[in-house]
């Protein structure tokens, strides 16, 4: 189970500009705390003839559609061919990937979304890392602090990984799609192709290939 949750299992690394930082951990979530670092250092290199650099620490490839109505805050950086859509919230240390869709309404913060990542109706999504392709569908969010404040572990199998952190949501991993309603509860690690049923209340490791309808009735897709 626990190699289920590595970086290696999740993700291919050639779909994010954030793949150097990726190299540098074994699980994805002990990025959370790099991620802004990361933006401040990679932004100042990124190629001038592609990327404009509206205000501080702020990095939008060229090609990028951004609404007037958006509100973005840095450390961030906005791939080519990225969406972002009316009133869209990024509140910092946010790399959104190529071709991705960040919606009406849709908030960010301390974020990875690789390149081609649905956001793209009324979602939030805090402290979190989603994988190529991933989708969440309308007003699917992850939750990102326990009800209790305290520090969010993952429990994977027999073995309890402490995670020191206090704001975790969620790990997608590449081509993830989370139905409408969902919530992701704190923690919440999601294998690759895997399918979220809508209105769920998710938590806890999810297998790669299969559908989740509730934590008593999940399917293996093979």
């Amino acid at each position: 189970m626990v190699q289920q949750i590595t970086i290696h299992e999740l993700y291919d690394l050639t779909q994010t500009i954030a793949a150097p930082l990726f190299e540098e951990a074994v699980y994805p979530w002990e990025l959370l705390p790099r991620i802004g670092g990361f933006i401040c250092t990679l932004g100042p290199v990124l190629p001038a003839d592609e990327y404009d650099h509206p205000g501080e620490n702020i990095w939008i490839h060229k090609t990028a559609s951004v609404a007037p109505t958006a509100s973005i805050t840095g450390p961030v950086i906005i791939g080519k061919d990225a969406e972002i859509r009316h009133c869209a919230f990024i509140r910092g240390n946010a790399i959104i990937g190529e071709g991705t869709v960040v919606g009406n309404s849709t908030e960010l913060k301390n974020v990875i979304l690789f390149n081609c990542v649905q956001v793209p109706h009324y979602n939030y999504v805090g402290d979190s890392i989603l994988g190529y392709r991933s989708h969440m569908g309308a007003g699917s969010i992850t939750s990102n602090v326990k009800s209790d404040n305290s520090l969010v572990v993952v429990r994977a199998a027999s073995e309890t990984i402490e995670t020191k952190l206090k704001k975790f949501g969620a790990i997608l991993g590449d081509y993830v799609e989370v139905g409408c309603g969902s919530v992701l509860n704190p923690g919440t690690i999601i294998g690759k192709h895997t399918n979220i049923y809508p209105l769920c209340s998710v938590r806890g490791i999810i297998p790669s290939h299969s559908i989740y309808k509730s934590k008593d009735d999940i399917i293996i897709k093979y």
